[in-house]
């Protein structure tokens, strides 16, 4: 069994998009990582801060899917992280409509002893500062180091991001991302222009049209699978990322080939996160609904074709 450390938020979140609304419910992309991960049976810890108004039942959820929380911060007093957010019909675009740092805005954070020495280190979206602090933790450098982050962080901290980025073996982000880290339109150009800024790999996430890997001069392309039903895609990119990296960690291998099954892994996962709002779906998602939608990617995928 594989250790995976996992860094970013657990917060609150509430969401309105054109099928309803929610009051606050469990979000952040730590959560949605750590669920994603639990189905890989692997050892995994969140180092990430919440209030003393977090409630109990959520963190019975983490312990409930082996999940540790050694390196969770509960700040007496404190207020736990808050994003609100509204999706229009087309769901890949979203208005932010309140954001409350609380706790988050004073976050160091600490690697338990327990977990410094982790094979694979998730970093998820967070200030690069806080993403840095945690990778000069770890007592050895972990065999594999994932980085996801977005534009925010290009657009107001992109030196220390790209400071981050040196140390790093994967990268996730989407395409608007990609291209706005490299100025370069092709995302071929693009992932070309991101490992020769530290990662091996490159994934960019393109939404409800799949996933592309890049390494050296290889392509792969994982599709995401079509649905009847998508109410919420708020945590998929997490759960995406929770995916590949919990398949890498419980593997243990770090191939371009193993990548490949990875970026399938959280592709498949991700189409169960969108299924209902928030968390709702992964909480109760069995293994073997997993490894049956496994094969409709398959069926998806495959094909024989003749060439002359």
């Amino acid at each position: 069994m594989g250790k995976l450390l996992i860094v970013g938020t657990v917060a609150f979140d509430a969401i309105e998009t054109p099928f309803g609304k929610t009051d606050k419910i469990l979000g952040g992309a730590a959560t949605f990582i750590g669920l994603a991960a639990s189905q890989f049976n692997v050892n995994s810890g969140i180092v990430s801060v919440v209030g003393d108004d977090f409630p109990q039942e959520y963190l019975d959820l983490f312990h409930s899917k082996n999940i540790d929380l050694t390196g969770l911060q509960i700040v007496k007093g404190g207020k736990t992280f808050f994003w609100s957010g509204k999706y229009h019909n087309d769901l890949n675009k979203r208005d932010t409509l309140a954001t409350e740092l609380n706790v988050l805005a004073d976050f160091k954070p600490i690697v338990p002893d327990s977990f410094n020495d982790a094979e694979v280190v998730m970093l998820g979206n967070l200030h690069p500062d806080i993403q840095m602090s945690v990778i000069n933790q770890m007592e050895k450098r972990p065999e594999l180091i994932i980085l996801d982050t977005m534009n925010f962080w290009m657009d107001h901290t992109l030196p220390e991001l790209m400071e981050v980025v040196k140390h790093i073996d994967v990268i996730t982000i989407n395409d608007e991302e990609a291209r706005q880290l490299t100025g370069e339109y092709s995302l071929v150009k693009a992932a070309a222009k991101i490992q020769t800024m530290g990662p091996k790999y490159v994934v960019i996430k393109k939404g409800e049209h799949g996933a592309l890997l890049f390494h050296d001069d290889n392509i792969f392309f994982a599709p995401a699978l079509p649905l009847e039903e998508v109410f919420d895609p708020t945590g998929a990119g997490d759960t995406f990322a929770g995916g590949f990296a919990g398949y890498l960690a419980a593997t243990k291998s770090v191939t371009y080939e193993n990548m490949k099954n990875a970026v399938v892994h959280g592709s498949n996962l991700a189409s169960f996160s969108v299924e209902k709002f928030g968390t709702q779906r992964m909480k109760s998602l069995e293994r073997a609904e997993v490894n049956k939608r496994l094969h409709q990617f398959k069926t998806l995928t495959q094909f024989d074709i003749e060439l002359s």
